[in-house]
């Protein structure tokens, strides 16, 4: 193994799963963000952390849902804090279409009757005929995720440094995880917004995130315990990442309260959004230039957190045989 350090550029989700990665098969790491404060600038923690390969692959190539799966195991070994309690999709009686659709795109889920449904979530028994149950889907806290990964890489000996502007120049290989901030150098890659809201309310019991389908603003809604939810839109395509506007909250928040009424005294603790960095198949990419001493990681989409771990193990394979194989190396 080469004593020269690796550099990982980039400390949201794909580039804390490289260092973490990298740092735990014994190579020497120097993880670099720009942000002084660690992810204010990661569209990673805006993110509503489902490890759902099932569900994504109702809008996602099979590609996502295959590799989905092999990150879902990477992360139940590897993280203590993940939550496998499943994921349930309803739709009110109008919408029953959209769920059937649903269902017709996914596997690996149970059709469930109202009774079910009010087992699995007492909070909602009564409010829906129909649903999926995906048992083997997981779900994270983000924001605890992000903050345990950065711990670990630290115990493992890596080198963290924040507010540290990257000009290039390694002295080893460099891996650049940069996301949208890679955009000049990835001329394929465009930015997505994903929105979110923070509520909070004693008032609603979750054990497991919900999706709500709907032909116009379908939602997910995913408990992070202590009462908070995270309530977010699948994607919207535009690049800023400014204050949501009021209409956006409106439609989140009007969707959360048509799975359950008490979420209108929910308190919003925070809403926003950020840019995801996207290829044009959605299909993120491991980007290796210069005869490997640039390896480029990237084009999340919303797979990020489902995908992170996958995307380090494959890294890992270039770094310790040369290994380069499938749609993940491959221009986008």
């Amino acid at each position: 193994m080469s004593n020269s350090t690796i550099t990982v550029v980039g400390a949201g989700i794909f580039g804390l799963w490289q260092a973490y990665t990298l740092a735990k098969a014994g190579y020497r790491v120097r993880l670099i963000e720009e942000s002084a404060t660690p992810f204010a600038q990661a569209s990673s923690r805006w993110a509503g952390a489902m490890i759902a390969p099932e569900c994504e692959a109702e809008g996602a190539p099979p590609i996502v849902r295959d590799l989905g799966r092999e990150s879902l195991k990477i992360w139940r070994k590897e993280y203590p804090a993940t939550i496998d309690n499943g994921t349930l999709v309803v739709a009110h009686a109008r919408d029953t279409g959209d769920l059937a659709r649903f269902q017709s795109m996914t596997e690996g889920h149970d059709v469930v009757g109202a009774a079910r449904i009010g087992a699995l979530e007492p909070a909602l028994a009564g409010r829906f005929e129909r649903g999926l149950y995906f048992e083997a889907e997981s779900h994270l806290d983000a924001r605890a995720a992000l903050n345990w990964l950065l711990d670990k890489i630290q115990a493992l000996g890596g080198d963290v440094r924040f507010g540290t502007p990257w000009g290039g120049g390694a002295d080893g290989i460099e891996i650049d995880c940069r996301g949208i901030g890679a955009q000049s150098d990835l001329k394929a890659l465009r930015g997505v917004r994903g929105e979110r809201v923070m509520i909070s309310t004693q008032d609603v019991n979750l054990a497991r995130p919900v999706r709500l389908l709907h032909p116009r603003q379908p939602i997910y809604v995913v408990p992070q315990g202590d009462g908070r939810f995270v309530v977010g839109a699948s994607v919207v395509e535009r690049e800023d990442d400014g204050p949501m506007t009021l209409k956006s909250a409106l439609d989140l928040l009007g969707s959360a309260y048509a799975l359950h009424p008490a979420f209108g005294e929910a308190a919003v603790l925070e809403m926003g959004a950020g840019v995801r960095p996207s290829f044009p198949d959605n299909v993120p990419r491991i980007l290796v230039e210069d005869g490997g001493s640039v390896i480029r990681v990237n084009g999340a989409y919303r797979h990020g957190f489902l995908l992170a771990p996958v995307l380090a193990r494959e890294v890992l394979g270039y770094l310790s045989d040369g290994r380069r194989e499938g749609l993940l190396f491959s221009a986008p």
